[in-house]
């Protein structure tokens, strides 16, 4: 982990502050590409993943944006009370929300807080010289993050904000409009509350549009439609050492790894973030995360530990621990 201060701390938009963050000796922090994320290890010990908002216009500095969520499990209500000069452990940036291409013609989708990891996105695009359109839903321009500067970027002409609450001006995106137009030709990446997500998934598959062009980060689990049943117990084995561990139905693997002495990194415990992806040498996965795509839960060789489990009673997984 590496230790950085708050250098600034700013208020962009109704519950959203902005933070800089900086070693104290000013020295380089490690680089990073747009959609990626840093965990912050915050004073209580909470860790929180938050995207990189802009990209570096300086080594030494990186900024997150962070909502005050009404639901928060106390992390951004932590990182709202940080002040100035406050110390917290960061780790190097990490990046499961990728451009596809810098060169491939693009459509950003972001809803609300959303727009984190794709303003950076926005930024090396308008860089490449690649033709995209940036969509930005929201209730008002006084809820939305960076609003204001989006609409003086230097991509300005590609921006288009739909607000909610000002139904007289720019009112509610019409998704299906706004997807149909670029099916044939365009990546899609999408981010922001996990209904909003779901919503645009939705459409665009009714569309047609291939999964491999769709790209999109969960902030937290979406209401699952699907029905999992009752937990069943089951068996993991780590290979590294061959031990066999029983999985109780009322345990996550990560519980029992823990109690075993065994390390997997964890923090949203609702296979979003993936921290504790892990891979799968052999046996059945019942995939219950929105961290993986339709194709990687369908090959099996990944899971996420924190809340996927054996297909069946008395099943065995084997890790690649």
């Amino acid at each position: 982990m590496i230790e950085v201060a708050v250098l600034n701390k700013v208020e962009e938009a109704a519950a959203v502050v902005r933070l800089v963050l900086g070693k104290a000796n000013d020295s380089a922090l490690p680089p990073f590409e747009a959609g990626a994320h840093i965990d912050i290890k915050l004073p209580s010990g909470l860790l929180r993943q938050y995207s990189l908002c802009r990209l570096q216009s300086d080594p030494r500095y990186y900024e997150i944006a962070v909502l005050k969520d009404p639901q928060s499990r106390g992390g951004s209500e932590e990182v709202h009370d940080l002040s100035i000069g406050d110390l917290v452990q960061i780790s190097e940036p990490k990046n499961h929300f990728p451009l596809r291409s810098k060169e491939a013609k693009s459509l950003l989708i972001a809803g609300g807080i959303g727009v984190t990891p794709l303003l950076p996105m926005a930024q090396t695009l308008q860089c490449a010289g690649t033709p995209f359109e940036f969509h930005y839903c929201g209730k008002s321009p006084r809820t939305a993050a960076f609003s204001s500067v989006l609409k003086q970027a230097s991509f300005a002409d590609k921006m288009h904000f739909h607000f909610s609450s000002e139904p007289q001006s720019s009112g509610r995106m019409d998704i299906n409009s706004v997807l149909s137009q670029h099916v044939a030709d365009s990546d899609l990446y999408v981010c922001g509350p996990a209904e909003f997500i779901s919503s645009v998934l939705e459409h665009a598959e009714a569309l047609g549009w291939p999964e491999e062009r769709v790209h999109r980060e969960f902030f937290a689990a979406p209401a699952m439609d699907v029905d999992h049943g009752d937990n069943h117990a089951f068996q993991i084995k780590v290979a590294s050492t061959g031990q066999v561990l029983d999985v109780a139905a009322n345990q996550a693997i990560t519980d029992v790894l823990e109690d075993n002495a065994i390390f997997v990194p964890v923090s949203c415990c609702e296979g979003v973030c993936g921290t504790c992806l892990t891979d799968v040498i052999s046996g059945d996965v019942e995939h219950r995360d929105v961290f993986l795509s339709k194709k990687e839960k369908a090959e099996g060789k990944q899971m996420l530990t924190c809340c996927s489990r054996a297909k069946e009673e008395g099943g065995l997984i084997e890790l690649d621990l």
